[in-house]
């Protein structure tokens, strides 16, 4: 059991280290500011869709 154990080791850092293409600092930058801007992006339109709602719920209360 241990030895399958250390096999699936060595398995595991092999393909790491040599068969897994990783990302340039360039391509992690870019990859990041994409998702932030998208997050704003999305936080803004939650926070409009929000607003929306609660003009909309008293606005209808009111009358």
């Amino acid at each position: 059991m241990l030895t399958k154990f250390v096999n699936y080791c060595k398995v595991s850092y092999n393909e790491l280290v040599h068969k897994t293409t990783w990302p340039t600092m360039k391509q992690l930058t870019s990859q990041a500011l994409l998702v932030l801007y998208a997050s704003l992006i999305i936080a803004i339109v939650v926070f409009a869709m929000d607003k929306l709602f609660e003009f909309v719920m008293k606005t209808i209360y009111t009358l």
